[in-house]
């Protein structure tokens, strides 16, 4: 008998998202964010959380949503973005952001997936970034050691999946949400389509049921462009 991990809302699926929780949250600027979960986390008001995310997209949507309802405590990520609001409130000191290198955050996530506790990079080297953290040298090159992450919770979005949790992603959306399904201890997953199980191609699936808890059918997309940039008919 095939197991069954869908949930009926998007509020049931964030019910147990306690204050104080780490949540890394899939996407690249808004293009893969799950953005009915955080929709339905915003309408729960948790506070004191500690989000793990490329960026933090826009004002007024997505993760903007939470940090406009006063919900997150740090932010550890990649690129401040396009969020005027988080850059105001991180120059004023009112929200922890640790930015690292994008391919430094990418590997601490994958890291944590799969069990490996620390890498060494060359990313950051000789900066900033650098500061208190153990460096080595290797063939005349230095690295710094960086830890992996993991989560309580990580929200992600796919395309399709089945009811057993395979995930099929699309295009750019295929960014953080595969490596950050396997790296929390809960994952909840939203799809555009959920099929029966046995639907997806073996070959086709890209995150493994096994790493997702939940998975809920998100009801609408609005799926906006951070800065839409066209170029002049002739």
């Amino acid at each position: 008998m095939a197991i069954n991990k869908v949930v009926a809302s998007c509020d049931q699926a964030v019910a147990d998202i306690p204050d104080g929780a780490s949540i890394m949250l899939g996407g690249f600027g808004l293009c893969g964010i799950p953005e009915n979960l955080i929709a339905a986390l915003a309408a729960r008001g948790v506070g004191n959380l500690h989000i793990i995310s490329n960026n933090m997209g826009i004002d007024g949507f997505g993760l903007g949503l939470l940090l406009e309802a006063g919900m997150i405590a740090s932010f550890f990520g990649s690129y401040v973005g396009e969020n005027k609001l988080l850059e105001s409130r991180m120059i004023a000191g009112e929200i922890k952001v640790t930015l690292v290198p994008q391919g430094t955050l990418a590997e601490q996530i994958r890291a944590g997936g799969a069990g490996i506790p620390a890498f060494y990079t060359p990313a950051g080297a000789g900066t900033a970034v650098a500061d208190g953290k153990e460096t080595r040298i290797f063939a005349g090159r230095e690295y710094l050691l960086e830890r992996a992450v993991t989560a309580d919770f990580a929200l992600i979005k796919a395309w399709k999946g089945d009811r057993m949790g395979n995930l099929v992603y699309r295009k750019t959306a295929r960014n953080f949400n595969p490596m950050m399904a396997t790296a929390a201890r809960i994952t909840i997953a939203e799809v555009e389509q959920l099929v029966d199980a046995g639907t997806i191609e073996p070959d086709q699936v890209m995150t493994p049921g096994i790493y997702v808890k939940r998975i809920v059918q998100g009801p609408a997309y609005q799926k906006k462009i951070e800065r839409r940039t066209t170029r002049e008919r002739a």
